[in-house]
């Protein structure tokens, strides 16, 4: 299928302080739908080195879908969206939208949310929130839908308004 790339933001796992359990779940996620993640890293909360390493990754064509988690709450040091908006082409609204959709059914504090999401030349990046439990349920009501984007995006298929009910 596609290649992917799980790239989890956090100072403190970094640091090596926290181990990271939501990059691990969003790779097993992907796994699991056939994906082949080619790249992990965990990166700290720099707006500047986040931006670049997305870029890197698209610009090299190394993955058509690169997942963020984490760095997308109110914390001063949560800049994953600015980094991805930085490293933007196109934006893709619709799938944050259904994430936070998703997630208000369980928690209010959903609307807190700040994920986007973005295509930079033939890749998607998609922003996760930082969670294990958040991942899972934010990715699973997206996941194939991103597929089907990806089929698009990499010259797949042309269709879509077939699918419209």
């Amino acid at each position: 299928m596609y290649r992917a790339a799980v790239l989890t933001i956090s100072d403190k796992g970094f640091a090596g302080e926290r181990e990271d359990l939501s990059g691990p779940e969003a790779a097993a996620i992907l796994k699991s739908r056939g994906y082949e993640t080619v790249h992990y890293a965990i990166l700290p909360d720099e707006r500047k080195r986040i931006a670049d390493e997305l870029k890197r990754l698209a610009d090299e064509k190394r993955a058509e879908l690169i997942l963020t988690t984490g760095g997308t709450g109110f914390s001063p040091r949560d800049v994953t969206p600015e980094a991805t908006l930085d490293a933007a082409e196109r934006l893709c609204p619709g799938i944050p939208e259904v994430m936070r959709a998703a997630s208000l059914v369980k928690t209010r504090r959903a609307v807190l949310s700040r994920a986007t999401a973005a295509i930079r030349g033939g890749a998607l990046i998609v922003n996760l929130p930082g969670s294990p439990a958040a991942v899972r349920e934010c990715l699973l009501c997206v996941i194939d839908e991103i597929g089907h984007g990806l089929d698009i995006l990499c010259g797949q298929t042309a269709e879509c308004g077939r699918h419209y009910r």
